[in-house]
Order: structure tokens, then C-alpha cells, then sequence
């Protein structure tokens, strides 16, 4: 064993481990992909996480930071060993703050107890990833998470108003603050948010947070085509109405849950989710401005949800939509493209000639409001040919989504998965600047090694 591993676990007594079993559970993220670390750290308290880093500094040790483990990129994976730091143990809300309309965290603190939390006090944190039982606001902060609700409330940067960051010498800095408004330099906040760990270690967040609105309706819609639904969309988004989310799925996902839930979903070529809320007149009227335009393009199947009940109903199937494909028995290669809105029935129908082409089946969900569709390549893993097969229409994928003036990680990010594409994403000069700021932040590069800077 290291010398540096027994002065950790002498340091850091009943905070740090190397048992085999705990290795092995912080070794790996949603993603497919596991490096076992040299050990697993437990932080407690801010000076728990300098006490750390001063240590790792001071011995060029490598660290990984980990929230929830629900990415889908390998951005919480240990790829060179080391240290992983596992914020679970800093679940604490201090504050929520009516008033000021904002909540202080730590970073282990799950994204759907916030919720409630603000909830109960009449307030409302909006960004809502599929995992938001399981992900941590740590986590969402690393990848900038967002979720159904970012058509009309934006992104996890959105309500950051501030950071504690730990840097990787141990030094320990607030940036940003505590008001909406802030123009008091650079926007360090908004640098920290998305760097996937490879810039500092968060150890509290300050979040905006907005009223509650205090009605919410949904409807529900099945077509007969995808491209009636697109048709449908684009006509949604020119309404001169915003959804608070416009979601979309196509026939292998809705069979998938079907199969998965057990509930009697319509096996159509598409679904569309839509929601507003706001003010209970408003929502009625809203609602009822939809329910006509939609009706315009003949679905098949059209309900109505009124009310927070059976609004979760509707959105209770469409977070299983991810378990559903793992339930099929393929392995998912879930990737979060995002497309301008006039592309969107290109990349549907990309993923249709993808699967024809390589003979995998292609299923595509999510967020039809802002491009940011989830195309997910389903493969027996097993078979080598169809491995291979695999990341060529991958690569068909992101050259063609970028052809498109589109990106090719709308709320995941790069972590390990999208590395290989990580060149053709950025420009020479971008990446140039990536790492200036890795180098001035972490001369030794020792936070969250081996990932795309």
C-alpha cells in the first residue's frame, strides 16, 4: 500500500477509505466505463475538502470529484486513480431565505429534497434533471444540468447566484454573491458552473430562487407521424405562447415504457408532453389555446392534466423513459445532442437512417423545445461487430449535429464518453484557452484528470 493512502486514512479517520467493496461502488457513473480509485474520501465539512487538497497538492495526488453518480459521460470516473471525493456527507440546507428568495447549500444536498424544501416555503428551484431523486446540486452545478423546464426557466447557471470553491493548492475562494444583479468583475460563477470538476471543488452554492407558480396543466399527445409532431412543435413555438416544457418521444421509447410500467400507452410513431403554468386563469386559457392547435394536426390520442397530481402522473412515465431502455436488455448509449430547432426533424430522422444503416435500433426522446433531443444508440454490447458499428454512427452523429451549428452535449458534458469528438466540438483557439485556465487554476492538474483538459 502507498504511504500517502495509511496518511489519509490516519488523517482523515472514519472519513476515508480503500476497502475493496467501497472502491469498487465510487469506481464508475451511469456510463460504462470503471477505474478503480486508490481511495474514497468522505468530507464532512468545508475543512474537510482544503485539509484534502492541501495534502493531494502537496504530494501530486490525483482527485475526482462525485456527486450523485447519475452522468452519463464518465465525468465522475477516476481515470487515473487517485482520490475520489464523494460530497454525499455535505447534505446539508442552510438557509432558505424567503425574502431574499434564495437558498445556501452544500454541495451533496439531493436536487429534488431542495425542491420540497423550497416548495413548502412557497418558492420554487426550477431546473429539473430525470435523476432529480438521485442527483446532487454539486452535481448539477459540475454539468450545468437542466431538464424539461429549461424552455421557459433556463439552466442550473441560471440560478447560481454564487460558490465556495476549494481550488486545487488547498487556497479557498467565494466568487459571485448573493443578489440577481452582480457586475463586480469577471463572472467567475459562471466559469466554475459546467467545468465538470476540473477547475475547483464547490463546497457551497447560492441558488436564486423564483415564486412558486401556483397552477400547472399538461397535455398529452400521440401522432400518427414524427413529422406531424415536429410540424406541431415548430407551430408551439411561434405561438407567441411559452410552454414551461415541450417534450417528445418516438415509438421504440413509448414501447419500451409500455413494457417497463405496465400502463397501456398508446404505441404511436410520436408523443408529445406539453406543460404551462402560471396564474390558474392563465393556465385554463393557455391550455385551451394548445389543445386547439394541437388539435389542428390530427393526433391520434389527446388528453388533459389539470393540477399538480395529474400533471406528475404524466411526468412520472416520461422519467422512466431512461430505465425503460435499460429494461430492454441493450446497452444505451445515451447522448445528449442539441440541435437549432429548424434541425430538429433532421436528427429525428438522422436516428432513422442510423439504424438503418447499422442495424441498431435508435431511440430518441427529450427536450423538443430547445433542440436537445437524446438519441439513444441501443447495442448488445457483447457483440464486438455491433460495439464497432456503434461509433461509426456515432461518428455520423456528432459530425452531422455540428454540420448543424449543434453541440454535442447540451447538459452531460464531455467527461470520458464524448472525448474523442471533444476536437471537432471546439476551435484550436478555444481549446488553447481551456487550458490556460486548467494551468493558472491547477498548475500540477491534478482535479479530475484525464478528461477533456
Amino acid at each position: 500500500m502507498e504511504l500517502w493512502l495509511e496518511q489519509l486514512h490516519n488523517l482523515f479517520a472514519g472519513k476515508f477509505s480503500f476497502q475493496k467493496e467501497i472502491l469498487e461502488k465510487y469506481a464508475k457513473d451511469a456510463w460504462l466505463y470503471a477505474r478503480i480509485p486508490d481511495g474514497v474520501f468522505f468530507p464532512e465539512s468545508k475543512e474537510d475538502v482544503i485539509a484534502l487538497m492541501q495534502f493531494a497538492h502537496s504530494k501530486g495526488i490525483y482527485v475526482t470529484a462525485r456527486g450523485g453518480g447519475r452522468g452519463y459521460v464518465g465525468g465522475a470516473v477516476p481515470a487515473k486513480g487517485g482520490v475520489v471525493i464523494s460530497f454525499e456527507k455535505m447534505n446539508r440546507i442552510k438557509e432558505i431565505h424567503l425574502e431574499d428568495a434564495v437558498a445556501v447549500v452544500e454541495p451533496g444536498v439531493i436536487t429534488g429534497i431542495l425542491q420540497e424544501k423550497v416548495k413548502e416555503r412557497g418558492l420554487f428551484y426550477p431546473p429539473d434533471p430525470a435523476s432529480v431523486m438521485e442527483c446532487t446540486i454539486g452535481g448539477n452545478v459540475a454539468t450545468n444540468a437542466g431538464g424539461p423546464r429549461c424552455l421557459k426557466y433556463g439552466v442550473t447557471r441560471n440560478y447560481v447566484l454564487g460558490l465556495e470553491v476549494v481550488l486545487a493548492d488547498g487556497s479557498i475562494t467565494k466568487v459571485g454573491g448573493r443578489t440577481i444583479k452582480n457586475k463586480t468583475g469577471f463572472d467567475l460563477t459562471g466559469l466554475f458552473v459546467g467545468s465538470e470538476g476540473l477547475l475547483g471543488l464547490v463546497t457551497e452554492i447560492t441558488l436564486r430562487l423564483i415564486a412558486k407558480p401556483p397552477f400547472r396543466a399538461g397535455l398529452s399527445a400521440y401522432f400518427e407521424q414524427m413529422e406531424e409532431a415536429i410540424s406541431c412543435i415548430n407551430h408551439v413555438l411561434s405561438s407567441g405562447i411559452m410552454p414551461s416544457a415541450l417534450e417528445i418521444a418516438d415509438r421504440f421509447t413509448l414501447k419500451c415504457a409500455r413494457e417497463f410500467t405496465k400502463e397501456q400507452i398508446p404505441l404511436y410513431d410520436a408523443h408529445i408532453l406539453l406543460e404551462v403554468d402560471g396564474s390558474e386563469a392563465a393556465v385554463n386559457a393557455d391550455i385551451g389555446f394548445f389543445e386547439n392547435l394541437l388539435k389542428t394536426f390530427s393526433p391520434k390520442r389527446l388528453s388533459k392534466a389539470f393540477g399538480e397530481e395529474e400533471c406528475e402522473k404524466l411526468w412520472q412515465t416520461r422519467r422512466l423513459f431512461s430505465m425503460s431502455l435499460k429494461a430492454s436488455g441493450l446497452t444505451k448509449l445515451n447522448e445528449d445532442v442539441t440541435v437549432p430547432r429548424s434541425r430538429l426533424i433532421d436528427l429525428i430522422n438522422l436516428g432513422k437512417d442510423l439504424q438503418k444503416e447499422f442495424n441498431l435500433t435508435v431511440a430518441c426522446f427529450g427536450h423538443a423545445g430547445d433542440g436537445n433531443i437524446h438519441v439513444n444508440l441501443m447495442v448488445d454490447w457483447l457483440q464486438e461487430e455491433k460495439r464497432k458499428q456503434a461509433e461509426e454512427a456515432l461518428n455520423i452523429l456528432f459530425d452531422s449535429v455540428l454540420s448543424w451549428n449543434g453541440a454535442i452535449t447540451g447538459e452531460h458534458g464531455i467527461g470520458i464518453a464524448k472525448l474523442p469528438w471533444w476536437q471537432k466540438a471546439v476551435s484550436q483557439q478555444s481549446r488553447l484557452l481551456h487550458e490556460k485556465i486548467k494551468r493558472s487554476l491547477d498548475p500540477k492538474g491534478i482535479l479530475n484528470p484525464g478528461k477533456f483538459v
